[in-house]
C-alpha cells in the first residue's frame, strides 16, 4: 500500500458515563479529526462507520452510522457500516483505505463509537461480550484446558475456574493463558508486570479511562477474576469514539504535503483456523502480523513503537510473540526485562493498553491508532518514544475455538513527503 495517509485523528476521553451516547461521542471525535486535518466537513467523499454493541443493548441494527454521521451533516456521500468484534474499527481503516488505493474516492472518514455502560441493564451489558464467541466451542475449548492446565491452578482457586459466572471472554483468554504457562513457562507474576507497566503508561495519557500507577504486588493483590487474572490485567468495560482521516497522495501533494502525514504501509485482516490450542506458531495473531510485514517490506527489528490488543494481560504477552518483537515463548521474560516499557529498547502500549486505557469496543482499532500517529509525529508528550519511524497496530475481534475470530494488522511510517 502506497497511497494512503492519515492526515487527522481524533478520539474522546475514555470512562463509564451515563450521560453520553453514540452520536454525541461520534460528533466530538469527527469534529477533532476534522480539525486536525484543516479540512471541512464537504472535503469527506465516503465513510465508515464501526460499532459492535448498539444492535445488542439499543436495537440499531442496521444504519448506525447513517443515525450517527447525517446530523453531523453528512448526506448523499457512501457510508458504510463494519461490525467485526473488537477487530471493527481495524477493519474500518482497512475497508476505507482500499477504497482510496483502488481509486474509488480519494478523502474518506473512519469512526468508531461504542456506549457500552449501561448500569440500568447490567445483564444485558455483560451478556453482550457473548455475542462475539461460539459458546459451544468455547466451552468444550475451556474444558479441555481445564482438564490439562489443573495441576497449575492452586487449590483455592480450582473452583473459580469450573463456574461460568464471569465473563466467557476471560474464561477463555485464562484457558490460553493457563496453556502458555505449561507449555513455557510464563508466569502470573510476568502477567502482573505487563499489567503493571500499561498502568504507569496511562498516567501520561489525559484520554485515558484510568490515570493512577500500580505496583506488580498491586495488580496481584487485586480481586481475582479467574486465574491467573485478577482485575487490573482485565480491560474495562468503557465508552469513547475515535475518528480519522484519510486520503490519497495526490489530495495530500494538493494540500503541501502535510508534514504531520502518515502513511498507512500496510494492513493486514485474517480469520482463524481450526489449530490445535498448543500450536502457537500458527496463532492468528501471528499469520497476520507476517503477511502485513510481507505486504510492508519489514522485519520485525524494524518497529519502533507497537500498541497491541491486550484485552488481558496475557494477551499482551502473546502478542510480543506474534508480532515477532520476541520469540516465541518469551514473551513473559521479555516483558520482565523492562524493554517493552517507556524508556526500553520496544515500547508496547505507551498509551496504556486495553487494560488501562480502556476498551470502548468499536472505537478500539481506530484508538489504537490514535496513539501511533500522534507517537510517529512526535507529538505523545511525556509517553513519547524517541524518533521512532516505523509503528505497528494489533486489533483482534471476538473468540472462535482456541483464538480470536478476526486480527488485523496495521504498518504506519512516518511520512517524508
Amino acid at each position: 500500500m502506497t497511497n494512503v495517509f492519515v492526515i487527522g485523528i481524533g478520539m474522546t476521553e475514555l470512562g463509564k458515563t451515563v450521560q453520553r451516547s453514540v452520536k454525541d461521542m461520534t460528533e466530538v471525535a469527527v469534529s477533532l479529526a476534522l480539525r486536525d486535518a484543516s479540512l471541512e466537513r464537504r472535503a469527506i467523499q465516503a465513510a465508515w462507520f464501526s460499532n459492535s454493541r448498539q444492535g445488542l443493548l439499543e436495537g440499531q441494527n442496521g444504519i448506525r452510522g447513517q443515525c450517527a454521521l447525517r446530523p453531523l451533516g453528512f448526506q448523499g456521500i457512501a457510508i458504510a457500516n463494519v461490525e467485526n468484534a473488537c477487530a471493527s474499527g481495524a477493519t474500518a481503516v482497512l475497508q476505507a483505505a482500499a477504497h482510496i488505493e483502488a481509486g474509488f474516492c480519494d478523502v474518506a472518514l473512519v469512526v468508531g463509537a461504542e456506549k457500552m455502560f449501561f448500569p440500568q441493564r447490567r445483564e444485558a451489558m455483560f451478556k453482550a461480550f457473548n455475542g462475539g464467541t461460539d459458546i459451544y466451542r468455547l466451552e468444550e475449548f475451556q474444558q479441555q484446558c481445564r482438564r490439562q492446565c489443573r495441576e497449575l491452578i492452586p487449590p483455592k482457586q480450582q473452583r473459580e475456574t469450573e463456574t461460568t459466572d464471569h465473563s466467557f471472554f476471560m474464561e477463555s483468554y485464562a484457558a490460553q493463558a493457563r496453556l502458555h504457562m505449561q507449555r513455557f513457562g510464563t508466569t502470573q507474576r510476568q502477567l502482573a508486570m505487563a499489567a503493571a507497566k500499561n498502568h504507569r503508561h496511562s498516567r501520561f495519557n489525559p484520554l485515558a479511562q484510568y490515570r493512577h500507577s500500580l505496583s506488580v504486588e498491586q495488580v496481584l493483590q487485586q480481586r481475582s477474576i479467574v486465574w491467573p487474572f485478577t482485575l487490573p490485567m482485565c480491560a474495562p468495560i468503557s465508552d469513547g469514539a475515535a475518528a480519522a482521516v484519510l486520503c490519497s497522495a495526490s489530495v495530500l501533494k494538493r494540500l503541501g504535503g502535510r508534514k504531520r502525514a502518515v502513511r498507512i504501509r500496510a494492513i493486514h485482516l485474517a480469520s482463524g483456523s481450526n489449530r490445535p490450542a498448543r500450536d502457537f506458531e500458527h496463532h492468528i495473531g501471528r499469520l497476520a502480523a507476517l503477511q502485513a510485514y510481507a505486504q510492508a517490506q519489514i522485519e520485525p527489528r524494524d518497529i519502533d513503537v507497537a500498541e497491541v490488543h491486550d484485552a488481558t494481560a496475557y494477551t499482551e504477552i502473546q502478542q510480543l510473540e506474534n508480532l515477532g518483537l520476541c520469540p516465541l515463548g518469551e514473551g513473559g521474560p521479555f516483558t520482565e526485562s523492562g524493554d517493552t516499557a517507556l524508556g526500553g529498547s520496544m515500547p508496547v502500549n505507551p498509551s496504556g493498553g486495553l487494560v488501562s486505557k480502556g476498551h470502548p469496543v468499536g472505537a478500539t482499532g481506530i484508538i489504537q491508532l490514535y496513539e501511533l500517529v500522534h507517537q510517529l509525529r512526535g507529538e505523545a508528550g511525556p509517553r513519547q518514544v524517541v524518533n521512532p519511524r516505523i509503528a505497528v497496530a494489533e486489533n483482534g475481534g471476538g473468540f472462535y475455538e482456541t483464538e480470536e475470530a478476526a486480527t488485523v494488522v496495521t504498518v504506519l511510517e512516518r511520512a517524508t513527503t
